[in-house]
């Protein structure tokens, strides 16, 4: 693998990207036990340019002078707050309203015409938005709910969003959206289902009452014991797996697929695959659409 290297001014040591911090291969492979650890995600050598370039935020801010010392910081009793600022910092949240639409379409079409007959009913119906950034997936599920069913806050039908980054909830909770944010939301449904408010001297939309009462944030790790009691009807989890190793991605599918009603259906990203017991679990319903097989 080849990786940029620099020799840091009069230490000896080569740092693997070059800048005002030393980056050595052992202070990556520190970070990088980190955030596998916590998260189960994989950073590779290759993405240190990446960790360099979002943690240095992190050393200005802390007022230190080299990796090093950050890494002494996230492995001692008090660095367990920054471990937690240094995993928002690296994970990637890239979502919008009606990102990779065939899901929206299959959710509308086939996945909700039966659960909200059943929530009609008097039945709890359970969906969840796992990975859910700032929450523009779990509101666009909320949008095509209302959609067909304008009173379904009416009913016991709720979505749970979930990141393990508290930030990302936190601006879901909030449910405040620039406009570029709502570009692929159609006319009729922003006038329906967004306001426009003035936050801070600049003017956004937010989320309706109905979209707030149908979606429930919480911070969660996917790799830490789940505290949720019902089983799901649907779960989106899309383009998460991707940073996770081929073990914790089969392992993921598997408490999945535990965690679903029978032929309840999975919805994953355009570059993500099923792998391990799993698959013998669900079949494919189309393009990234798992189905879990009745009786499992």
């Amino acid at each position: 693998m080849t990786t940029t290297s620099a020799m840091t001014k009069g230490s000896g040591a080569r740092s693997l990207v070059p800048g005002e911090f030393l980056l050595t291969a052992e202070d990556f492979r520190t970070i990088a036990q980190a955030i596998y650890s916590d998260a189960g995600i994989h950073m590779p050598e290759s993405k240190a340019t990446l960790v360099y370039s979002r943690l240095a935020r992190r050393l200005r801010a802390l007022g230190m002078e080299s990796f090093k010392s950050y890494c002494d910081l996230i492995r001692s009793a008090d660095g367990v707050d920054e471990r937690q600022k240094m995993l928002a910092a690296l994970t990637t949240n890239v979502t919008r309203f009606f990102r990779e639409s065939h899901h929206f379409d299959h959710l509308r079409d086939k996945a909700l015409p039966p659960l909200l007959a059943r929530a009609a009913r008097g039945d709890s119906v359970r969906i969840w938005s796992a990975g859910c950034s700032n929450g523009q997936e779990a509101y666009t599920m909320a949008l095509v709910i209302l959609s067909l069913a304008p009173k379904a806050a009416d009913l016991d039908l709720r979505i749970l969003a979930s990141d393990i980054d508290p930030n990302v909830v936190a601006e879901g909770r909030a449910g405040l959206y620039e406009d570029s944010a709502l570009a692929d939301v159609s006319p009729d449904l922003r006038r329906r289902f967004f306001s426009r408010v003035n936050e801070g001297g600049r003017d956004v939309n937010s989320v309706s009452d109905e979209m707030r009462r149908l979606v429930s944030f919480r911070e969660l790790n996917l790799f830490a014991p789940w505290p949720m009691k019902r089983k799901f009807d649907l779960i989106f989890c899309r383009n998460v797996a991707i940073y996770f190793d081929h073990d914790h991605q089969a392992s993921l599918w598997h408490r999945f697929a535990s965690s679903m009603t029978p032929g309840g259906f999975l919805y994953i990203g355009h570059s993500e695959r099923l792998s391990g017991p799993a698959t013998e679990l669900f079949s494919n319903d189309g393009i990234t659409t798992w189905r879990l097989e009745a009786g499992r």
